[in-house]
């Protein structure tokens, strides 16, 4: 594996033996985008026999839309026959390919979906410095401009459109009741859609990913009355407080029988069905969730698992997924900072406090604790007290 965007279903793959292309030369990538009603061929493998198969119909639709995890990209949706077994296929106009086939709507009828070689070529380049970023976005909150009043109140003429911002945070290069106008030189209309050569009508988003690639992205505002340019930076996410672990395995530290992990948006997801709960008795994972960072590398530490069997423990109990507050009075603010105390602590004691309304403060014997690690690893058959990212602060290295 070279790389690979989890969010939009992109991989690119390395073949141990190159001389494959020798016999089987690579098909050509299309460097446009097809029109709608253009016919198109998918190839494939799918369900129902071990030959080749090739389905044809037209391209229905073009959007700049959601994927997966927040992505945004371009997609295109046919009426081509595509079943399990065309996933990562390639779509044909001619003699080179326009899109990878990535899925459907079963209880449709050929209603399926493309990731076109717009986005495939973008994901090509964006990894040639050797990581993947993703398409660049904007966070802020953005409403159309179509209602007659709002219209009035912000003194727009009837030539005037444009996306409304509703709300920005502080250090924004935007201000509430903008107005974005243009992106690069392509004008917005009310709805927020751009034209695109070759026809179509896209989310402005489009150009947003295709102008910020180097970090910001040109608009011209309509700030109280006045024609404004800014280059408003972008990304392709935020630093969220409960980031993606998008297929990664997740960071721990074992110290004792308490297994600790950063709080990762697949748990916060799965937790968020007992928010009623966790939120009553001030959890963070649920009062927090969505929240940005506060400082770089801030995490929220969780006991995401209960105690392993220990004596040291007697007389504890955990609640549900109780978030790490302090450790003999020092706020945490994240795994490694984590591994930093425990490995320079001191004195007879130590105490963990956790935080919310439900979750009891623990002593121990501080030894006594160290020394239960080594027999707890043993018991439960784990080759390493922590991941590999904190393991070196653990044994001071």
């Amino acid at each position: 594996m070279v790389a690979i965007a989890r969010g939009i279903d992109l991989a690119l793959i390395e073949l141990e033996d190159e001389s494959f292309f020798d016999t089987y030369p690579a098909a050509a990538l299309s460097n446009e985008l097809p029109r709608i009603g253009s016919t198109v061929q998918a190839i494939g493998y799918p369900m129902g026999g071990d030959a080749l198969s090739v389905t044809e119909g037209i391209v229905s639709r073009l959007e700049y839309t959601d994927y997966n995890g927040n992505t945004l990209g371009l997609r295109m949706q046919v009426d081509t026959a595509l079943n399990p077994g065309n996933s990562g296929g390639p779509v044909f106009v001619g003699d080179r390919v326009i899109g990878l086939v990535f899925s459907g709507i079963l209880a449709a009828e050929n209603i399926g979906y493309v990731i076109p070689t717009d986005e495939i070529n973008s994901f090509l380049a964006d990894i040639e410095d050797g990581s993947h970023e993703g398409n660049a976005r904007m966070f802020e909150t953005l409403q159309t401009a179509e209602n007659p009043a709002v219209r009035r109140s912000l003194g727009l003429e009837r030539s005037d459109t444009g996306l409304i911002v509703t709300s920005a945070d502080e250090d924004s290069l935007l201000q509430e009741w903008d107005v974005i106008d243009m992106v690069g030189e392509h004008d917005i209309d009310n709805r927020g859609m751009v034209d695109v050569d070759g026809g179509f009508r896209l989310h402005f988003g489009y150009y947003v990913a295709k102008l910020g690639a180097d970090g910001s992205v040109p608009l011209t505002l309509i700030r109280d009355g006045e024609q404004v340019q800014i280059d408003l930076p972008v990304s392709p996410t935020l630093d969220l407080l409960q980031k993606r672990l998008d297929g990664a395995y997740p960071s721990y530290l074992i110290h004792g029988p308490m297994v600790f992990s950063p709080v990762y948006a697949e748990l916060a997801s799965a937790a968020s069905r007992a928010a009623g709960v966790l939120s009553v008795n001030g959890n963070p994972i649920i009062t927090r969730l969505g929240d940005e960072a506060e400082f770089e590398g801030e995490e929220l530490i969780v006991l995401p698992s209960p105690f392993f069997p220990h004596r040291v423990t007697k007389g504890y109990g955990l609640g549900f997924l109780p978030v790490l507050e302090t450790v003999n009075g020092e706020e945490v603010k994240n795994l490694a900072h984590l591994a930093e105390i425990l490995r320079s602590a001191e004195g007879e004691f130590i105490e963990f406090k956790f935080a919310g309304t439900t979750n009891e403060t623990m002593v121990f014997d501080r030894k006594k604790l160290e020394g239960a690690t080594e027999g707890v690893l043993d018991d439960a058959g784990i080759r390493s007290q922590a991941s590999d990212d904190v393991l070196d602060i653990i044994e001071g290295k």
